[in-house]
């Protein structure tokens, strides 16, 4: 009777394993087009230079939310996962900020510094 009762679960994960992983899929195709946008607008000197920088900050965006969502799986379920996950993902953001902007502030600066 034991017995029994376990196939259904292992049929489920025998099921769950047999899937194509389209996620990964969807997420990979995503990604390439992403990042393929900006550097053909860069390579091809398309637009102007401020809105090509926040056509690629905006690729730069999504191409975060598209890893958060379809490779991470990070989801915005309340209380279901760990809750430090959010906390990692706040100093994650800070630091990513903070290095971007710090980069920024070198290369403005730089020729003055020199």
């Amino acid at each position: 009777m034991a017995e029994h009762a376990s196939q259904p679960v292992n049929q489920q994960e025998h099921a769950h394993e047999a899937r194509f992983p389209w996620q990964y899929v969807i997420g990979f195709v995503l990604s390439l087009i992403l990042t393929i946008i900006p550097l053909e607008l860069v390579l091809h000197h398309v637009i102007p230079l401020s809105p090509l920088t926040w056509a690629a900050l905006a690729c730069a965006v999504l191409q975060i939310f598209v890893q958060l969502f379809l490779f991470m799986h990070f989801t915005s379920t309340g209380g279901s996962g760990p809750a430090y996950h959010s906390v990692t993902l706040t100093i994650g953001f800070l630091f990513a900020f903070l290095f971007v902007g710090a980069s920024i502030w070198i290369m403005t600066f730089n020729n003055i510094a020199s």
